[in-house]
């Protein structure tokens, strides 16, 4: 199979890749991605000379390329995208043109070549739930813009499967966690603070609650549905593991031996969702699929990565560990 993987350098798509080959030699993958601020080759250091794998610098808003592209390949697996909300809260315009443009782009390349789109998306398209788990079909009710072009660009590809016949299947997941993961995010913020023992901030209360699934797991369920999954169908897929902030801040400072002095409340974002969960019964069901790695251990050798490899986060940009993403 021959694979375009946008958004490969990521954090989630670099994990793919890795993971893609591991279990698949013959794949033939090419990695999009356009070298933006959570972009990092070392992320893809030990397979960069694999005959099987191919990087092109460049943007899915740029019809062109995803022309050239996807004329080579069998299917298109979408991680390219805006991600973190805080950023989404400051500029919105950036995540309209990735996440919703940039899926146009794709569908309309994948409409003219038949070719088949694996769409990444997220649990946060359901928005804040106060009971019970979002199954497939439950209405899509964005808090975020990131959420909201998220949701966007989920109705535009149900769009292209009804009036144009294209071949896509939708993905939704709870949220990741582990190594190589971009610093904004709370636990590899919190690692990195903690090593450093400064102050480690903690939106509002900190009771928030995310369903957390360990990376390795997210792309195993992809590759499952790659395999397995039926076209013009949405896959939800959970770690079921609900936990509030608080709680994962107060396990890593324990992994790691420090103190929770350094915990600091600051002032919560706009529109901060309290709680997502996802029904994941429809991917354990039909396809077979369940997460298999245990939480607390993930979580140890996630910390544990971070701190051996202090040479991979000297690459990530200063200004990255700030108290208030949002108003940034």
């Amino acid at each position: 199979m021959k694979m375009l993987v946008t958004g490969g350098l990521g954090f989630i798509g670099s994990n793919f890749i890795i993971n893609a080959l591991k279990k698949f030699p013959k794949y033939e993958i090419i990695n999009l991605d356009d070298e933006l601020y959570g972009s990092n080759h070392s992320n893809l250091k030990n397979i960069k000379n694999s005959k099987n794998y191919k990087f092109v610098k460049g943007n899915i808003c740029d019809g062109k390329i995803l022309k050239k592209l996807v004329k080579k390949c069998d299917l298109i697996v979408n991680f390219a995208a805006e991600s973190h909300v805080d950023r989404s809260i400051s500029n919105a315009k950036p995540f309209i043109d990735s996440n919703i443009v940039g899926v146009f782009n794709i569908l309309e390349q994948i409409k003219n070549e038949k070719k088949k789109l694996i769409q990444i998306s997220t649990d946060e398209v359901f928005g804040s739930l106060k009971k019970g788990s979002a199954d497939e079909d439950y209405k899509l009710n964005p808090s975020s813009p990131y959420a909201s072009s998220k949701a966007s660009a989920e109705l535009l590809v149900k769009s292209y499967e009804t009036t144009f016949g294209c071949e896509c299947i939708i993905t939704r997941c709870t949220n990741n966690f582990g190594p190589r993961q971009f610093p904004e995010k709370l636990i590899p913020k919190t690692i990195l603070l903690a090593y450093q023992n400064k102050k480690i901030p903690i939106y509002g209360s900190g009771k928030n609650i995310r369903d957390w699934i360990f990376v390795n797991d997210h792309c195993d369920a992809i590759l499952k549905i790659i395999s397995k999954g039926k076209n013009g169908e949405s896959y939800n897929i959970s770690g079921t593991n609900e936990l509030d902030n608080i709680t994962i801040v107060k396990k890593i400072l324990k992994l790691m031996g420090k103190s929770t002095k350094n915990i600091d409340f600051v002032e919560d974002r706009p529109g901060h969702d309290f709680r997502y969960s996802l029904n994941a019964s429809k991917i354990q069901k039909e396809l077979d699929w369940s997460p298999s790695l245990n939480f607390d251990k993930s979580l140890k050798q996630t910390v544990d990565w971070y701190l051996e490899n202090m040479t991979w986060v000297k690459n990530i940009p200063k200004g990255i560990l700030v108290k208030t993403g949002w108003k940034h």
